[in-house]
């Protein structure tokens, strides 16, 4: 029988799907009910020193939608409301009554060395697991020189992380912004500089969209907007590159974000590297709840890959990614068509004609390929509106 336990930076987890450090986890009473839904841990919203002075906008939230479905949803929210001595309290009643219950306290600072050494020896003493050093937050705190303003940058990245490690007696992720020209570069100066684990991904900075009547920017704060940290279904394929990236470069335990809605999504992260993850978005769109769907799916999944745990899911795909020079080129596909699926619209032969290649034609009620032509591109296939077309 497999299991959903697994060990982290010698951290033991009931199952590997941990709240994110976000508004679902910014009140003590929310995760107390999220813990007892059945999630394995969480990261507690950003703790930052008493005196950082926190003004929230209003609205402070905008989506982007295909139907009903939230695809995208986009955050200029700020760091936690508690003070340090709230979280002190919560985190030992937490413990209390969640004892096999992981948190992790997100904590980030002025670039103060003082500042940070000084949250990380008050919770030292604290029932917190690890910590979580936000050098992420791409809205907001930037403009005071944390957040993304120290995720950018790889010495000041590694120094920090180095003035923390100087102090800590828990383990520590760091958690990196996708928004550089390389994470993995990043990745590397902090495993260099101690820590002892990586978070990946905070959110993609983003502008969600402008109101074309008013000319006013989402989310609308009086009229004005900021850019903002866009998260949601629509940045996994982000995350996933990000972490395989990290983990193509750097050795260290990764806690993978990033569009993560469903068992399916928790695996895929899984097998680019990530030794468990992390969920915000899917739970601020349908609660807490989802927890008994993502154990029940991941548990049938390892069960029927004859897999004990998550742990032997682990970097199963990354042996398959490789530069676009090593890629296998001797073998070529093509459209097949299913003519009993098939409604012989047409789509993919316009789209095919203005699209470089002209290799389809719609004869006699019938889609023809033309191999001569044909890339085996499989465009046809993704803009089928049937599914009627399969690439072998």
């Amino acid at each position: 029988m497999a299991t959903l336990k697994t060990k982290v930076l010698g951290i033991d987890f009931e199952n590997p799907f941990i709240l994110a450090s976000a508004p679902p986890t910014a009140k003590i009473e929310s995760i107390d009910k999220a813990f007892t839904l059945g999630w394995g841990g969480a990261v507690l919203k950003t703790i930052t020193p008493d005196d950082l002075e926190m003004i929230e906008a209003s609205q402070r939230y905008a989506t982007w939608k295909i139907g009903n479905k939230i695809c995208g949803f986009e955050n200029i929210e700020l760091l936690s409301h508690l003070t340090v001595q709230q979280w002190l309290d919560g985190i030992k009643f937490l413990k209390q009554k969640h004892p096999t219950k992981v948190q992790i306290a997100s904590i980030t600072a002025p670039v103060i060395k003082e500042e940070w050494q000084k949250l990380v020896c008050t919770f030292n003493n604290s029932e917190v697991d690890a910590f979580e050093l936000n050098f992420s937050c791409p809205h907001g705190m930037p403009e005071k020189g944390i957040g993304m303003a120290i995720g950018t940058s790889a010495e000041i990245s590694a120094m920090i992380t180095g003035w923390v490690m100087e102090v800590a007696k828990k383990p520590v992720f760091v958690k990196l912004s996708p928004n550089v020209t390389n994470i993995a570069d990043i990745a590397k100066a902090v495993e260099k500089a101690g820590c002892n684990g990586i978070s990946a991904i905070n959110t993609v900075q983003s502008l969600m969209g402008i109101d074309l009547d008013t000319f006013e920017p989402m989310p609308n704060v009086n009229g004005k907007t900021t850019f903002g940290g866009y998260s949601g279904i629509s940045v996994k394929p982000i995350g996933l590159r990000c972490v395989a990236q990290i983990r193509q470069n750097c050795s260290l335990p990764i806690l993978g974000i990033g569009g993560i809605s469903n068992w399916h999504d928790a695996a895929e992260y899984m097998t680019v590297g990530a030794d468990a993850v992390q969920v915000c978005t899917e739970v601020m769109a349908n609660g807490y709840g989802i927890i008994a769907a993502m154990k029940q799916g991941l548990l049938n999944y390892l069960e029927s890959k004859g897999f004990n745990s998550p742990a032997d899911l682990k970097n199963k795909a990354i042996v398959n990614l490789s530069a676009h020079e090593k890629l296998p080129k001797s073998t070529q596909v093509y459209p097949h068509i299913n003519d009993d699926v098939c409604v012989k619209c047409g789509k993919c032969v316009t789209i095919c004609d203005e699209s470089e290649h002209s290799a389809l034609s719609l004869i006699n009620g019938h889609i023809a390929v033309n191999k001569e032509a044909c890339v085996g591109c499989s465009l046809c296939s993704h803009i089928c509106p049937k599914s009627a077309i399969k690439m072998k």
